[in-house]
């Protein structure tokens, strides 16, 4: 069976300057079965209510401004595969979530900057689910649980945020060793209470963690992390580092 995966995706020039992180992607895809497909929530899809991507063909957003060039050529051709996700809708309804189809949905950054890196060829189906951002970390633990059977049925799970993200206090000259202490406390939280599977704690990270606020001032970008929770089972840390001082590229699995 699949685990569940939560991916600090970074920055979106990871795809063309991978540092540590595209090694780790790479290593833990080749680990991996081959999954069928591959259902992501991604920091980047915000919204109001659940919805599930059902193109056939989705095409590649380049969901940013200011990057070189060539980031802005690269393409992501994985197709889609609508009558999973009309399954998807179904689990998630029959679970008291509603959420509906989006046929017109692009893949964003968040979803195909790390496949790029796990499964290059881009020939797994890719669909995504929609963050409802405003209704905080314990829908993400409902959602995850809803899905969590397809991991059984070679869907690949994955949550792509961020387990720091404050752009506004990063050092963009700083090296992998400079590491910011505040952020590192902050991630150190994190997965001693993941470690426990303490959801209590874990729900009320924003009153709880040291830091929390400055680490997110807002919190899209580590509630893909309670969805991968909510899905796996014991938690592992895949691989663990800082880029920028304060930006952490960890990758937890639950399996």
């Amino acid at each position: 069976m699949l685990p569940s995966l939560f991916i600090s995706h970074g920055s979106p020039m990871l795809a063309l300057d991978p540092g540590a992180s595209g090694p780790a992607l790479s290593r833990l895809a080749a680990e991996l079965p081959r999954p069928r497909a591959i259902l992501v929530v991604s920091a980047h899809w915000e919204s109001h209510e659940l919805r599930v991507t059902a193109a056939t063909r989705p095409q590649t957003w380049h969901d940013f401004r200011g990057f070189p060039a060539p980031l802005y050529a690269l393409q992501y051709p994985a197709p889609g595969e609508p009558q999973l996700a009309g399954e998807i809708v179904d689990r998630l309804n029959e679970a008291g979530l509603a959420a509906r189809l989006d046929a017109e949905r692009p893949l964003d950054h968040g979803a195909w900057v790390p496949l790029s890196l796990m499964y290059p060829q881009a020939d797994i189906p890719v669909l995504q689910l929609s963050l409802p951002s405003q209704q905080g970390p314990a829908l993400q633990s409902k959602v995850g649980r809803a899905l969590g059977a397809l991991r059984e049925r070679g869907v690949l799970l994955i949550g792509s945020g961020s387990i720091t993200h404050n752009l506004g206090e990063l050092d963009w000259h700083a090296g992998p060793e400079v590491i910011e202490p505040w952020a590192q406390a902050f991630r150190d939280w994190i997965v001693e209470k993941l470690a426990s599977d303490d959801d209590a704690a874990l729900h009320d990270y924003r009153r709880l963690a040291p830091q929390a606020v400055r680490n997110h001032p807002t919190d899209e970008h580590l509630l893909p992390l309670f969805f991968a929770h909510g899905a796996g089972g014991a938690f592992r840390v895949e691989h663990s580092g800082f880029t920028h001082g304060a930006l952490g590229m960890d990758i937890y699995s639950f399996a």
